[in-house]
Parts: structure tokens; C-alpha cells; sequence
């Protein structure tokens, strides 16, 4: 049978990402993940005072620039062996929480919904409850998420002065204490948020909600009223399933979460590890297992795969060689991983997304599903921060240093963003930052092929794929966009040539 290659630009996701596709008839028998554009912001940091990685490293995404002022306060941090009290760990995990909910959100009823309304659905029977919902600018749920998601951030601003790209962690703490007002102003917009969440969105109390604990009580939840069916997320699940998104998009089966949510002991509220797909047991996360490799990536070569520590991000553009992307192919233990917040979830222990999770393994729906279990998780803890700082208003939100400058050395700062697992990696040497590497949760999933020839994990999810029309792959969509692409943070501007955007 002829082969045939398609190109596909596709829109709806956080960056410049393009797939090239080889077809065998209607299915996918190849898959190239392509991050288009480059920005080096690893060049940028070099040679520079290692304190002004906390304004240029929120600035790498307009979307989780808590996330990296995270991971960046946390690598330096550790070079100083710098203490954090615990008022300043409760400031830091409600702000990166807030912006991990809105990104939830907004990924979830603004670009992986949308893909329901397509044509080619007209015939489903829930098609029309669909556009009634998620419809852009139209539906009810598309227009309810914009106009709820867009609040939450406020708490960033609220405690940080602004948001996005704000700097309001430092070594040793935060730079604004808690206080009766900012603690009130955040619980109005967390008290609204949540009663939209449960009204729209669960169509249920958020207690029942997070009490359900396997794949019977879910089914059986969702045919228990017609509030829960025709929910967002009883749309969404439905409408996932009548398609079969339930039966796509797996990828690899290694899983990987470096954990979420510090607390002053150096403790996390969610678990660190790595789910190994082969085994089903999950082991303890190392983050010296790490590697990048560059065979396939547009940066100076070397060999084999490298530790962040030893890394370098040199660009390296080879158009008319076999080497295809600006995103690096890190791997774990040698192995192809993916990060997100199913494999958050399943490596903490959610009963609910376990069990789902045995019953069809990693596929396209529960992974946007996880997604939404994490939202009603994390609304809760946010809650119950808030109430914790109300009874420490006067404790210290921050410790001052020994040293008011970060001292020569290494460190390295992980925590769990909106799309999974991100590290920064610092050295500094002569009192200015000597080597910098980032690895992004997208970086991950979209890896292309490493030394050895493996396939990163979207490629992998796609190859075996059929799709119903070549020329219109709405199937791919779904699969990638279940991740929340962030290709912004991950590439390190081409044209190449004529390309094909999936609808709409």
C-alpha cells in the first residue's frame, strides 16, 4: 500500500507544534513531533547574578510562571542551604495551586472540548448537548470557564503583586506576609470558583465528588441523575466514550511525577516516583537517573544522553539532516516517560483514577478526566491553606540567609506544574550562574526520538492510529491536546513549507 506523508500544524495548544505524519492508507505508521522555535533561554541565564533567574524564568511561559519562579527559588535554595518557614511553603503552594486550576480549567473547556463540535460528529447523539456546552464563545461551559478561570489567578497578584511573570519568591520565604484581608479576598474567589465547579462543571457537591473510588461508583454516578450526566464532565466523559477516546492515545506506559507542593520539612502533599509500566510498582524518583539526549534535536551534538548537571544547550540548526525538533529527549532510568496529571495522580494514590486505570490503562480520556479529579482536589486544598494561614498570621514568611548572596555551587529545583513533572538545574560559579538547563513536562511528552532510535511518548501514541480522514486527522488533536501541549516553555522561527491546521 502507498505511503503518504501529511504535515499538520496544529493550533490550540501553547507554542509552535507541528506533527509530520507517514501513512500507511488511514493509518499512522511513523509520527515526528516537531517544536518549531527556538528562544534559549538557557543562553540568557549564563553568565548572570543567580538571583535574576526569579524575573527572567517566570517570563519563559505566560501560563505556569509560578511553576519555574518555583522550581528556580528551590534550586537556589538548595545551593545555599537556605530554611523556609512554614508560612512562606503554605504562600507558595496557594499560588502555584491557583495557576494550576485555571490552566485545568481552561485546557479542558477551552481547547480539548472544542474538538467534540467538529463536523464529523453530527451524527452522535449527544452532538447537540455538545455544542450546547462547548461550543466556542457559544456554549454554556466554554463561557462559564471564561468567565470563572479568569479570577483565580488574582491570588498570585494577591499575594505576589501581580500575575503573570511575577517574583515574589525568594531565598528563604516570600516577599509579602499573609494578612486578614489577602487571606479573605482569596476564600471569595476560591468560595465562587468552587460553586461554579460543583454546579457546572461536577453538577455535585465537591465532598461526594472526591468520595467516589472506582470505576463502578463513577458509572454508576453518572447515571444516578441527570446533573451529573449532563455536567461538564459528564458530557465530557460520555461524549470521550461514545467516540472512543477511551481506546486511544496510550503511548508509553512508564509514568513519572516528581512530586508537588513543598512544605517548610522538605515534605510534599503529593508523592514523587515512577510508575513502571512494565511492573505496575511504583519506585522512589531519583532525579540523578535523568538524561537528555540531542541525536534527533537541532542543538550541538554529543553522545548518548546526558544529566541536566552536565547538559548544554548549544543551537545547532541542521535543516536538511535527520534531525527534527528544538525540544531535547530527556529519559528516565533509560526509558521513555510520560508526566501529566494522570501519572500525578496514580503515583499519589487517587483510588478513583487507580482503579480506572487498571480497568483500560493510560488512554486519551482518563487522562483529561485525571485532569478535573486533580481541579476538585486541589480547590479543596487550597481552602484549607488559606484557613492554616489565618491561624499563623503572625508567623514569618520568610528567613533571611546567611549570605545575602547565593554562593558557588549546584542545585536543582522539581515540583509538579500544570502539565507534570518541571526541573531547573543551576550551577553557579564565581558569583554568577555558569550552566542552566530546564526540562519542561512537555519536553517529555513530546520528546522526539532519542540516541538509541526510541520514539518520545507522543509519537509513540499516534503511530498505530487510524484516522478517518488524512486530510482532516481529528483523531490527533484529541490525543495530543489530552496533555495540555506547552510547547512555549519547552522548545529551546522556521517555516517549513506548506502546512495543514487541524479544524477549527
Amino acid at each position: 500500500m502507498a505511503r503518504r506523508i501529511i504535515q499538520i500544524d496544529l493550533n490550540r495548544v501553547e507554542g509552535d507544534l507541528e506533527f509530520q505524519l507517514e501513512l500507511e492508507g488511514r493509518e499512522v505508521v511513523d509520527a515526528r513531533c516537531i517544536g518549531s522555535l527556538y528562544r534559549g533561554f538557557e543562553q540568557i541565564l549564563i553568565g548572570r547574578r543567580p538571583k535574576d533567574a526569579l524575573v527572567i524564568t517566570p517570563r519563559i511561559c505566560g501560563i505556569c510562571g509560578t511553576a519555574h519562579l518555583y522550581s528556580a527559588v528551590l534550586a537556589l535554595e538548595q545551593i545555599g542551604r537556605i530554611a523556609v518557614p512554614p508560612n512562606a511553603s503554605r504562600i507558595r503552594n496557594l499560588c502555584l495551586m491557583a495557576e494550576t486550576v485555571q490552566s485545568d480549567l481552561r485546557q479542558s473547556f477551552l481547547f480539548f472540548t472544542a474538538d467534540f463540535c467538529h463536523p464529523k460528529y453530527a451524527g452522535r447523539p449527544l452532538y447537540e448537548k455538545t455544542l450546547g456546552a462547548f461550543l466556542p464563545f457559544k456554549g454554556w461551559a466554554h463561557r462559564g470557564t471564561l468567565e470563572h478561570s479568569r479570577h483565580v489567578p488574582g491570588i498570585v497578584a494577591i499575594f505576589g503583586g501581580q500575575w503573570p511573570h511575577s517574583s515574589y519568591m525568594v531565598p528563604g520565604g516570600v516577599t509579602a506576609p499573609p494578612t486578614s484581608r489577602r487571606i479573605l479576598d482569596s476564600l471569595s474567589i476560591i468560595n465562587n470558583l468552587t460553586r461554579w465547579f460543583e454546579q457546572a462543571v461536577i453538577g455535585t457537591d465537591l465532598g461526594p465528588w472526591l468520595e467516589l473510588e472506582s470505576a463502578d461508583q463513577l458509572f454508576a454516578w453518572l447515571e444516578a441523575a441527570d446533573t451529573h450526566a449532563n455536567s461538564a464532565i459528564g458530557l465530557m466523559t460520555r461524549m470521550s466514550r461514545d467516540i472512543g477516546l477511551h481506546r486511544s492515545g496510550f503511548g508509553t506506559s512508564h509514568m513519572l511525577s516528581c512530586g508537588a507542593y513543598y512544605d517548610s520539612a522538605g515534605g510534599q502533599m503529593f508523592k514523587s516516583g515512577f510508575l513502571d509500566g512494565d511492573t505496575g510498582k511504583i519506585e522512589p524518583f531519583d532525579q540523578a537517573e535523568i538524561a537528555e539526549h540531542v541525536r534527533y534535536s537541532w542543538f550541538e551534538p554529543y553522545e548518548g544522553g546526558r544529566h541536566p548537571f552536565r547538559g548544554v544547550t548549544i543551537p545547532d540548526f541542521q535543516p536538511h539532516s535527520d534531525r527534527y525538533s528544538w525540544s531535547k529527549a530527556p529519559r528516565y532510568r533509560n526509558e521513555v516517560v510520560q508526566t501529566g496529571p494522570l501519572a500525578e495522580l496514580l503515583i499519589d494514590g487517587d483510588p478513583l483514577i487507580g482503579s480506572l486505570y487498571r480497568a483500560e490503562g493510560g488512554n486519551t480520556w482518563l487522562r483529561q478526566f485525571a485532569r478535573l479529579r486533580r481541579t476538585a482536589l486541589l480547590l479543596q486544598k487550597m481552602r484549607e491553606i488559606l484557613h492554616e494561614l489565618a491561624a499563623h498570621l503572625d508567623d514569618p514568611h520568610f528567613t533571611s540567609p546567611a549570605e545575602e548572596e547565593i554562593p558557588d555551587g549546584e542545585g536543582f529545583g522539581l515540583i509538579t506544574a500544570a502539565r507534570g513533572a518541571l526541573g531547573h538545574w543551576v550551577q553557579v560559579t564565581d558569583g554568577a550562574i555558569s550552566r542552566y538547563q530546564v526540562i519542561t513536562p512537555t519536553a517529555w511528552n513530546a520528546s522526539p526520538k532519542d540516541s538509541e532510535g526510541r520514539h518520545g511518548h507522543w509519537e509513540s501514541s499516534l503511530i498505530g492510529l487510524t484516522v478517518d480522514d488524512p486530510d482532516d486527522p481529528v483523531e490527533i488533536g484529541h490525543i495530543i491536546r489530552s496533555h495540555d501541549p506547552c510547547l512555549v516553555c519547552t522548545v529551546h522561527l522556521l517555516d517549513t513549507g506548506k502546512r495543514m491546521t487541524v479544524w477549527p
